[in-house]
């Protein structure tokens, strides 16, 4: 870590054209990869990255600059870049530090561990894979591990430390017949050392998911399009929350008025039976957080209490913005990005009605098993989603397996059609892109049902 006085003269030297508020962000990152097909390794990387940024703040105007040099004249040189973006004339101000270091546990941490342990993981879940049915053509597995350690530092005092150890695994099945092709993945992960795979992460179960889905959605029939019902599950079914209202939710979006949720605190966006929060404080979860990259410590944010909006997930500059309090929710993905307002492990509540009900009194529409990828307008919330494993259903029965769907609609619409919310939460990993680049989250909720969705489709009448 850099010299106190190294860091008090670089924070001197960013304010000096007036800012208010300078901040160092350091960061030295070492990560793992392997990525498989059929068992074969095709690459294994083992990289380090570092490198310091610098932002200063006067009122709301930010200016960023940073630098891979971590020496003290290419420090010196990324606050000067820095404080040039803000003018005017001013002195820079001694802070007196005050320390707090914090690390994510690692039983066994990814130093110790030999490549060879990392291939057996991922050739025990291809071999899962391949073991669901002779359709499956193809499977690719791949792995990662990271370990990030950061130093922020600013004019304030704030001076904090904190190791970030983080894992995950992927395995994406290719099934044929008849010269169809479809796919299936699933791609678990959390926070932890190597552990994670004997008390976390099953592996195999993850193969035999994706060959199944792949396996699955062979047999399935164009999905018809119309304004139906849907069952959405949970895991990475909670990737519409995140995309479609959790962006909306975020001070990137609010505090500059390009949110459907600007000044409706308090208001009721939801049906009652929604609560929904940010949750940056669960063991272990991939999205967790001790600490946010502006010193923050991680929190548990409620956003939705009974359908009725609470709270926003803001950073420093949101905060000035918006006049409200920060919330332990500004990320970036590395050094190379300014900071700002992000979620962690965003999530729909449990609620108390029944699974298997929903899909019983749902009459004729779709049960959304899990989804794929998709898109937001966040100041409209308009959003389409690809549902990977889907499932018609007819009379309150599932009839058979869809392809090609997607959902289609606006987040402050869904908010208010949810009828239904099971008592069984659970999450999915992803990594989420904004302003300040990629970051680990994960999303979920409990089984929903929808009363009306817009479901695109080519199929016809089932």
């Amino acid at each position: 870590m850099l010299k106190e006085s190294i860091i008090q003269n670089a924070l001197s030297i960013a304010q000096k054209t007036g800012a208010d508020f300078a901040e160092l962000f350091l960061e030295d990152t070492t990560t793992n990869g392997i990525s498989m097909t059929d068992g074969k390794v095709e690459s294994a990387t083992c990289a380090r990255k570092n490198g310091v940024g610098i932002r200063v703040l006067k009122g709301t105007s930010s200016a960023y600059a940073y630098t891979s040099g971590t020496d003290e004249a290419d420090i010196y040189r990324a606050a000067e870049a820095a404080a040039a973006g803000i003018v005017g004339v001013g002195e820079g101000k001694s802070a007196v530090f005050s320390r707090r270091s914090y690390a994510m546990e690692q039983r066994i941490p990814f130093k110790t561990v030999a490549n060879d342990e990392r291939i057996e993981l991922l050739r025990a879940g291809t071999a899962a894979c391949r073991e669901v049915s002779n359709e499956i053509t193809q499977v690719s597995a791949s792995y990662m591990d990271k370990v990030r350690r950061v130093l922020i530092c600013n004019s304030e005092g704030t001076y904090v430390i904190d190791e970030r150890p983080r894992t995950r695994s992927f395995v994406q099945a290719i099934a044929m017949k008849d010269g169809e092709a479809q796919t299936g993945r699933e791609s678990p992960g959390c926070c932890g050392g190597f552990e994670v795979y004997r008390d976390r992460i099953d592996i195999v179960s993850a193969g035999r998911a994706a060959g199944k889905t792949a396996v699955t959605m062979l047999s399935g029939k164009e999905c018809p399009a119309g304004n139906v019902p849907v069952v959405i599950d949970g895991g990475f079914g909670g990737v519409i929350f995140h995309e479609a209202c959790g962006h909306s939710l975020e001070a990137t979006s609010v505090s500059l008025g390009n949110s459907e949720f600007c000044g409706k605190l308090g208001q009721q966006i939801a049906a009652p039976c929604v609560s929904a929060c940010d949750n940056g404080t669960l063991e272990g979860e991939w999205g967790t957080i001790l600490v946010d990259d502006e010193g923050t410590e991680g929190r548990n944010n409620l956003l939705i209490e009974n359908g009725v909006l609470k709270g926003y997930m803001i950073d420093l500059l949101g905060s000035r913005r918006m006049g409200m309090p920060v919330t332990g929710n500004s990320r970036r993905q590395d050094y190379t990005y300014a900071p700002t307002s992000r979620m962690t492990n965003t999530y729909i509540m449990e609620g108390t009605d029944d699974e298997e009900e929903m899909i019983r009194t749902m009459g004729t529409g779709l049960y959304a098993a899990k989804l794929g990828g998709g898109s937001v307008n966040p100041l409209t919330g308009e959003f389409n989603f690809a549902v990977l494993e889907g499932y018609w259903v007819k009379d309150g029965k599932i009839y058979c397996p869809v392809r090609g769907a997607m959902l289609i609609d606006t987040g402050s619409q869904i908010l208010k059609r949810i009828d239904r919310v099971g008592p069984r939460m659970w999450m999915g990993q992803g990594m989420c892109g904004s302003l300040s680049g990629s970051v680990p989250t994960n999303v979920g909720q409990p089984r929903i049902r929808v009363t009306e969705l817009t479901v695109g489709g080519k199929g016809g009448a089932l």
